[in-house]
């Protein structure tokens, strides 16, 4: 997806939120707040995103939005134990109606046989729903990786929470 429709989809999601009367928050590890940036690029978009968490690292996780130790130890950063506690943490945090988390090994190193370079796992949480959780492999350089992991999670939010 190119920056100008990037910009767009956040557009959409934006018309959405307000419509609901709602906020979104995320917290982002190898997105690196790309996905805040996206949805900040829209003018008014303080109107329904109040914050976000760029949570880089293990420790970041842990006290921005509540991932738990045994978590990380037994799972991994990139897991979907530990991304639905992600989007869960961001959205008490932020005190949202729905959250975004996104957690992946970018490239080019840190890849492993079990969690290629690519391999991206998403949470989803909102108020009174199930939280979900996904896993996507992506093909291509860091850049590339990290930007289909922001189209994916901001097209999921649309689809799967915004839409229905």
């Amino acid at each position: 997806m190119t920056d100008s429709e990037l910009r767009l989809l956040s557009q959409e999601i934006g018309q959405y939120l307000q419509r609901l009367n709602a906020t979104v928050t995320a917290a982002e590890s190898c997105t690196g707040g790309w996905i805040a940036k996206v949805i900040t690029d829209v003018a008014g978009s303080s109107q329904w995103f109040g914050q976000g968490f760029v949570t880089y690292s293990n420790e970041a996780k842990q006290t921005l939005v509540g991932v738990t130790t045994a978590s990380l130890e037994s799972f991994g950063a990139v897991s979907e134990q530990v991304v639905t506690e992600m989007a869960e943490g961001a959205l008490k945090q932020a005190h949202a109606q729905y959250a975004i988390a996104v957690s992946g090994i970018a490239g080019p190193d840190g890849g492993t046989a079990e969690k290629p370079v690519g391999t991206v796992w998403f949470g989803f949480a909102a108020q009174g729903a199930n939280s979900l959780a996904q896993r996507k492999i992506f093909a291509g350089d860091r850049e590339a990786v990290r930007r289909q992991a922001t189209a994916y999670a901001l097209l999921t939010l649309r689809d799967h929470f915004l839409k229905n």
